[in-house]
């Protein structure tokens, strides 16, 4: 069986949108299993993936990810159901919760409390992809009308995958989610996070196998390793030192406590290029990997022997289809 690679799409800086549409047709004339698009106070994610829908025709569509805060539970069941109509049934639901930084300080909404938000959105979406009638009496949201979406979804479930890092969050992904998208866990540990994670799926009554899992680091595959080094290397360090404390916490939980110290008292000291260069190699290369085909090839061998499922991969081919598709297939194994 085939390797299900992903590709992801940022959500910042300037953008080529006929390029990117180019990327979409490649990934999925060559194979790619699905496309995320990442949302966080860039461009939103839900736009470009309707672009995506229109000039694509196998490859799946999901957010990488999506808030539960800054849309409501029905909003982004809209969202999903609409999309999924338009795509074909080729939707796949990211959903998390942020981190209080983004929440408070970039949309102004309460963070806490974080697991009980994310519960009952799964609870909501899931009964309006079905066609339930929405009675619902939560902690935060209570529905008493019977409302329901005013069309057919053309799927009663839209796969839910859950971005997770803490054990109350984890245990709930592998009872609820169809999938899930762990956090800033590096390969010497993910086989063990892994196997932990799919025990839970099974003392929740469920096949451990049913719910899938998303690499957490990337696999890039680029001719300019320095520039692709660097760039993995400002976004450990922007996760470490700037993104709150549930990334730091993480990484700490799995060794690195030190090197995250060392990493924020750079940053703090001398700024983003201080913190960037504090970053050690042994941390980069734990947390994902960058370099030529054959190198990739082992990482993701890796990865499957730790129970991966979907690898996310980055190929810098420019404009060169050809080459795109080449590394592709070698990548598919």
């Amino acid at each position: 069986m085939a390797r299900k690679l992903t590709i992801g799409i940022n959500w910042q800086g300037r953008f080529d949108f006929k390029s990117l549409i180019e990327r979409a047709r490649i990934a999925d004339q060559a194979g790619i299993h699905s496309i995320w698009v990442a949302e966080a106070w860039g461009r939103d994610a839900f736009t470009l993936l309707t672009l995506f829908a229109e000039h694509t025709s196998k490859v799946k569509l999901a957010t990488s990810i999506v808030n539960c805060y800054s849309r409501s539970p029905a909003a982004l069941a809209q969202h999903f159901a609409t999309l999924d109509e338009f795509s074909g049934g080729r939707m796949i639901i990211g959903l998390g919760t942020s981190g209080p930084n983004v929440i408070e300080h970039f949309h102004g909404i309460r963070f806490n409390p974080p697991l009980t938000r994310l519960r009952e959105y799964v609870d909501i979406i899931n009964m309006l992809m079905a066609g339930t009638p929405l009675n619902y009496e939560g902690k935060l949201f209570r529905l008493a009308r019977g409302f329901t979406l005013r069309f057919e979804p053309i799927r009663k479930h839209i796969p839910i995958f859950i971005a997770s890092l803490n054990a109350k969050s984890v245990e709930f992904t592998a009872q609820k989610a169809d999938g899930w998208l762990p956090v800033m866990i590096p390969l010497g540990g993910l086989g063990h996070a892994i196997s932990d994670f799919r025990a839970l799926a099974k003392a929740a009554g469920r096949d451990p196998h049913s719910v899938e899992v998303k690499a957490p680091g990337a696999v890039v595959v680029s001719g300019n390793v320095e520039r692709a080094r660097a760039a993995h290397a400002g976004t450990v360090a922007f996760y470490a030192a700037r993104m709150g404390t549930f990334y730091a916490e993480q990484l700490t939980r799995f060794g690195f406590g030190d090197d995250v110290k060392k990493i924020r008292e750079a940053w703090d000291s001398g700024g983003s290029k201080a913190g960037v260069a504090a970053v050690s190699p042994r941390m980069l290369s734990e947390l994902g990997y960058v370099g030529d085909v054959a190198g990739a090839r082992e990482r993701l061998a890796e990865q499957e022997a730790a129970g991966v499922d979907l690898h996310p991969v980055e190929i810098d081919a420019g404009p060169d289809v050809a080459a795109f598709e080449k590394t592709v297939q070698a990548l598919l194994g």
